[in-house]
């Protein structure tokens, strides 16, 4: 609800770019944004209908300030160093601060080739960051048997087992000269550059002079040494010719989320990629931008040479927040194909989060017991949906589902051809298949649901609800389920007078009708093209007495060819596995055919 005193700020809000603090009732700062107009985007909070998560948000909020500045650069700048001064509550995107490892050269008198998330300034060597935990510390056992330094974090008096492996020199015991240490740290330093072809090549040249000189064991130990940087530096998942070290961007939105994945190529190759998922509240592209400022600062990412970003994205802006990294959106070819797949696995992760959820318990039977809540009845735990198909009114069908406890029940589905309606009406083909389905439901005795679902409006619900309430004296609650222009879910339709359930769009039931009502519209379509095509072409079986599909593909596949069904005995066709009165069935049938043919 929106107070007086938000109204008279909300009046004096400037046409400019900048930040505004969102406050609750203890004047703590909840959420932080950016706006290119003040104005439009701080109203926008304050106006119109909004998701669950934004409504939450909304319902918190006791007061704002904004800051002003000179363009939405400044804007965007300004917000983050906000969002990492207050860390409000709302704005969660990479509050985990995760970081990844590098591999480290120590600087000591006896070096040490180790992995560590922290970087400090004390003149270590650092490479990385490696967002595969497993591909840095493979890469590190390569080195440890490339380059024997110390294992040990303070020197023992005795040599120890990597000494006996040859992985360290034992520094302990004997005297290791400084340049024995440069030239080791020197290579070691060329191969994590991207130097390791030529190491691997040297490798080479040493198991050609070992195995000449009849080293075998040693030639054999440089071997293994090289099998092991082609399978952990090599086996990548796609290679650019260039070599250059740069980040790939690529978002995907689906029910106030956003999920944005980052692939991060090094030395021309995919070695790994980052997901992050979140709510959003501001426009896509606005926290998108919020997005990889974050990452960048909280997450000890070093920004590499390039990075590619997909179209509609604002590059002065991350330009300004990443001055020496060059900011590119490709437009074609090989570069824009990483961009769209980076889009693309975004988009997968995201839908497989929804799938995920749904089969959480707060997303079935939490959900059923919300939407009777919010309809006033009782948890609608058996709920049966209808809908009809047809083209222009030929080969009129219609559908109906179960959802038990908010999750299908597809032995309970049920598909109807629509035997007593002519032409393209709706109505009367939803009178007929409520009258059908709940007859037989009162006939043999079986459950009755607790919700039915119409898969429209006023007219479908009024034509349900008179069939079962004047013909069959059932008293069950029936509601519609409306779509807008994009043929989605939204609006649940009951009462009476009827009205628009109030639902939020981000919740649990609300993702509950919006699965029953696609998964209804699916089975009913699926139903009408089947039907179709089997209009489309007829079988010499068909209209025989107890032959359906199942049975006409058993004889079909046992005899291989119609000729040879035309010809076959009683005998011959009950061995396709079907009862003597069928097989009596289907001679008679291609009896009278041939009877029937000119002589």
């Amino acid at each position: 609800m929106t107070t007086e005193h938000i109204r008279n700020k909300l009046a004096l809000l400037p046409d400019q770019p900048g930040c505004y603090l969102m406050k609750d009732q203890q004047g703590t700062i909840i959420y932080v944004g950016k706006a290119k107009i003040l104005k439009n985007r701080v109203r926008s909070y304050f106006t119109g209908s909004h998701d669950g998560k934004t409504q939450r948000l909304v319902q918190e909020i006791r007061d704002f300030e904004y800051i002003v500045t000179s363009s939405n650069v400044e804007a965007l700048l300004l917000e983050i160093n906000l969002i990492k001064k207050h860390d409000p509550r709302y704005n969660i995107m990479l509050k985990d601060d995760k970081t990844y490892p590098f591999i480290k050269i120590t600087n000591e008198r006896h070096p040490r080739l180790i992995i560590t998330r922290q970087v400090k300034r004390d003149k270590g060597k650092y490479f990385g960051p490696y967002p595969n935990v497993y591909a840095a510390n493979e890469t590190k056992k390569i080195l440890d048997r490339l380059y024997p330094l110390r294992k040990c974090t303070t020197l023992p008096n005795k040599v120890c087992l990597y000494y006996h492996l040859g992985q360290c020199l034992a520094p302990c015991v004997f005297k290791v000269e400084a340049d024995t240490y440069k030239k080791m740290t020197d290579e070691i330093v060329q191969f994590l550059n991207g130097g390791y072809k030529e190491v691997k090549q040297d490798l080479q040249a040493k198991m050609q002079v070992a195995a000449e000189d009849m080293q075998f064991e040693k030639a054999a130990e440089f071997r293994d040494q090289i099998t092991a940087i082609e399978t952990t530096m090599e086996k990548q998942k796609m290679t650019m010719n260039d070599f250059v070290d740069r980040d790939v961007f690529g978002y995907a939105i689906d029910k106030g989320w956003m999920c944005v994945q980052v692939f991060f190529i090094r030395q021309g190759k995919l070695i790994e990629r980052d997901v992050s998922q979140f709510p959003f509240y501001s426009d896509a592209d606005e926290d998108f931008l919020t997005f990889i400022g974050q990452f960048y600062q909280k997450t000890n990412h070093i920004p590499p040479k390039e990075i590619f970003l997909p179209d509609d994205v604002d590059e002065e802006a991350i330009q300004a927040l990443l001055p020496d990294t060059k900011i590119i959106v490709p437009k074609r070819g090989n570069k824009k194909d990483l961009v769209k797949l980076a889009y693309k696995n975004a988009k997968i992760a995201l839908n497989e989060k929804f799938l995920l959820l749904e089969r959480n318990e707060e997303r079935t039977v939490g959900a059923t017991e919300k939407l009777g809540e919010a309809m006033g009845i009782p948890t609608p735990n058996r709920i049966e949906a209808f809908d009809n198909s047809n083209i222009h009114g030929t080969d009129p069908v219609s559908a109906m589902i179960t959802f038990l406890d908010g999750r299908p029940s597809k032995n309970d589905y049920r598909k109807y051809k629509i035997k007593t309606v002519v032409g393209p009406d709706d109505y009367a083909t939803m009178r007929e298949v409520v009258r059908r389905r709940y007859w037989r439901v009162l006939k043999e005795g079986l459950p009755l649901p607790d919700l039915i679902l119409i898969d429209g409006g006023k007219g479908q619900i009024d034509s349900a609800k008179d069939v079962l309430v004047n013909e069959l004296g059932l008293d069950i609650p029936v509601a519609g389920l409306a779509k807008d222009n994009k043929h989605k879910t939204s609006q649940l339709l009951f009462g009476d007078p009827l009205a628009v359930v109030p639902l939020h769009r981000n919740s649990q039931e609300f993702y509950l009708l919006q699965r029953i009502q696609d998964e209804v519209h699916r089975f009913a379509i699926t139903f009408h093209r089947q039907l179709r095509s089997k209009t489309g072409f007829q079988s010499l079986l068909d209209g025989i007495p107890g032959v359906g599909p199942g049975r006409k593909k058993a004889i079909l596949k046992h005899f291989g060819s119609m000729k040879k069904i035309k010809t076959a005995t009683v005998a011959e066709i009950q061995e396709a596995g079907v009862p003597i009165a069928v097989a009596e069935a289907v001679h008679e049938k291609f009896a009278k055919l041939n009877e029937e043919k000119p002589k």
